[in-house]
């Protein structure tokens, strides 16, 4: 899939819906292990494949140090976010600097 910032996707495995923060070109961006689809259309649901299955949570931020790929999750659900069959970590927050 070609992504773009600001891009809206949903799965076909749970009710999990993201945006794009950064990050373009073409993508295998999945949850579930299921490729993520447009989101606003009708979807026929399967069942998140057995490894994909650790949910993601809403309002936090997945992504790919190397690739520079950053999603933002805006609507939780069971399957969890990868690229091919490479699980995506959930970014935690940057350290501020001391303000000594």
């Amino acid at each position: 899939m070609q992504l773009k910032s600001g891009l809206r996707l949903q799965s076909v495995t749970c009710d999990t819906q993201v945006i794009v923060v950064r990050g373009s070109g073409e993508v295998d961006l999945r949850c579930g292990g299921q490729p993520l689809v447009p989101a606003g259309g009708a979807v026929d649901k399967v069942a998140p494949a057995a490894g994909f299955d650790s949910g993601t949570l809403m309002g936090k931020r997945y992504g790919d140090e190397e690739s520079g790929l950053e999603i933002l999750c805006t609507k939780p659900g069971a399957g969890s976010l990868s690229v091919g069959d490479v699980a995506l970590p959930e970014k935690g927050a940057k350290a501020l600097p001391s303000s000594d």
